[in-house]
């Protein structure tokens, strides 16, 4: 029995031991921006042009939307009135806000400052929920509750999902295929030339 145990050991630690050398480096945080890219990406992209003002230069003037998405409690209390509220801080955040929510998730997808645009998209994602909760006052059922048994809720369960894929490319960095690996590889060759 002892034997069988052993080599039942050895043959994990060579197969999953192949498994972790033949993906160290390149693989999770590729990966992770692929999932991102494939369930966020259009959905993020979305939301922001929902908050973007008519025309060409629509991204310089948020629309009333924005106001009303990002600043809920304000807007009401302005009466939906958006020449009420001042540029700063409250124009300044809309404004800020909608340009992140194009800018980060695509600076994520495309692997360019990634552990900076995946930690911004973390925190996003956290202004996010807490708007949610305390301006749009969402039910319990869509913050949900860990340890539930009930992985539906839209905030909680979707959220801290979310994050934890962000989490990946923040730590490990993008992989392989990635902007950052391609100005690191021409950096550091120029950097042994100079």
């Amino acid at each position: 029995m002892g034997a069988l145990i052993s080599l039942l050991v050895n043959l994990h630690n060579t197969v999953f031991g192949a498994l972790e050398r033949l993906t160290s480096g390149w693989f999770l945080g590729l990966a992770a921006r692929a999932v991102f890219a494939s369930t966020l990406l259009v959905y993020f992209i979305n939301s922001a042009l929902t908050k973007m003002g008519n025309g060409l230069f629509g991204f310089l003037s948020p629309s009333d939307g924005a106001y009303a998405q990002i600043l809920p409690t304000l807007m009401e209390q302005v009466g939906y009135d958006t020449s009420q509220i001042g540029f700063f801080p409250y124009g300044l955040i809309v404004l800020l806000g909608t340009w992140g929510e194009i800018i980060l998730p695509i600076l994520v997808v495309i692997g360019l400052f990634t552990r900076v645009a995946s930690l911004g998209m973390i925190i996003f994602v956290i202004v996010m929920s807490y708007v949610d909760i305390t301006g749009h006052f969402v039910e319990a059922e869509t913050i949900g509750a860990l340890f539930d048994g009930n992985p539906t809720s839209l905030i909680l369960d979707q959220r801290l999902l979310w994050i934890f894929v962000l989490l990946v490319p923040m730590l490990k960095g993008p992989g392989a295929v990635s902007v950052d690996r391609v100005l690191s590889t021409h950096y550091s060759r120029r950097e042994r030339y100079y």
